[in-house]
């Protein structure tokens, strides 16, 4: 499934759970990096103006649909894909770290979130080993020099997998340069998926995320922060749900074999 994104398009290429953790697990094995994004409707939004993100984006090997909006989009389109969020895949993937033998790192949110949710991740999967876990300060620039000595930290620790909790669209561009600078990393961008297992933040009951209410829950308790960003995404989305009409009258499109060849070409 691909969307456009102002001057460009990008693609969800991991179609389902399952064909998501079998590339990680293969690249974790075989110490082949990647940085995997989740794609929501607030990304779509923010791509269109943000020159920035969008590079970080075009730098993601993986990318997931994170957000009803994007399944029911490619629903349209003919070409579906699994809700994937980043918050539901944080253990998922350090399984995968952990099977394959390697370290796992935590990047982001704050240093009391992050002792929790090493601790967690610890006692949920055996074997694990959190090899690392780093705080920025508050005005991090995810492309800065600060950006870079962190990186370097990262790959000294031994880990294999980074999972990054920044919110978008710094952890996409921190994650971009991290590919860059350290090819052998893994990176996924999590949102808040440390702080709801650490036990931070709450999240939204099981009950209303079944019913995609979610980002109602979230606007009923931030209105001052996500009355604005809620706005934008509505106002995208009929171009959006247009775009998937054309794509639908092109025909369907073979999202798993696009995935495989991005494995194949060992991108």
């Amino acid at each position: 499934m691909e969307f456009r994104n102002g001057s460009g398009r990008i693609g969800v290429n991991m179609p389902d759970r399952q064909a998501l953790l079998a590339e990680v697990g293969a690249r974790l094995r075989e110490r082949r990096g990647f940085a995997l994004a989740t794609l929501n409707l607030d990304h779509l939004a923010k791509l269109r103006r943000d020159a920035a993100f969008r590079a970080a984006y075009a730098a993601q090997d993986l990318v997931c649909a994170d957000g009803n909006p994007v399944v029911w989009l490619s629903r349209l389109a003919g070409r579906p894909v699994e809700l994937l969020p980043g918050s539901d895949l944080v253990l998922p993937l350090v399984r995968e770290a952990a099977a394959a033998g390697r370290p796992v790192a935590l990047f982001g949110s704050r240093a009391e979130a992050l002792e929790r949710a090493a601790d967690v991740l610890e006692r949920a999967v055996p074997g694990l080993k959190v090899a690392a876990r780093i705080a920025p300060p508050m005005g991090f620039a995810p492309e800065g020099p600060a950006a870079r000595v962190a990186l370097d930290t990262l790959a000294a620790s031994g880990a294999g997998l980074v999972l990054v909790a920044l919110g978008a669209p710094r952890q996409e561009r921190f994650a971009a340069l991290g590919r860059a600078r350290h090819p052998q990393l893994g990176f996924a961008s999590v949102g808040a998926g440390l702080d709801f297992l650490a036990g931070t933040q709450r999240r939204a009951p099981l009950w209303v995320r079944r019913m995609a209410l979610e980002w109602l829950w979230r606007a009923a308790a931030e209105p001052g922060r996500l009355a604005g960003r809620y706005a934008r995404c509505a106002a995208v989305l009929p171009g959006l749900a247009l775009w998937a009409l054309r794509l639908r009258g092109r025909g369907g499109g073979d999202v798993r074999a696009r995935a495989l060849g991005a494995r194949r070409r060992g991108g």
